[in-house]
């Protein structure tokens, strides 16, 4: 299981797993309960190449990052341990 310090967002923490290059059991810490339930059954069996390619760079409001690009920067620093 890999932990994500988020930094920039209402969320604090992303909690994944990457099994066989394919993002499962994504979880947030605080944030918009609802839209990050939907994020995470909507990457649950994603290629973590493709998730990272779809999410990375997408802003919220007037904030430069998201929970989603967050999540995208998460999986590509697990990538590179």
């Amino acid at each position: 299981m890999h932990e994500y310090k988020t930094k920039g967002t209402c969320s604090s923490q992303i909690n994944f797993e990457v099994t066989d290059g394919k993002v499962h059991s994504v979880s947030f810490s605080d944030g918009c309960d609802g839209n990050l339930k939907a994020l995470s059954i909507l990457v649950e069996g994603m290629e973590a190449a493709d998730v990272v390619k779809k999410l990375k760079g997408l802003p919220c409001g007037k904030r430069k990052t998201s929970c989603s690009d967050q999540l995208a920067q998460a999986i590509e620093q697990a990538a590179a341990q």
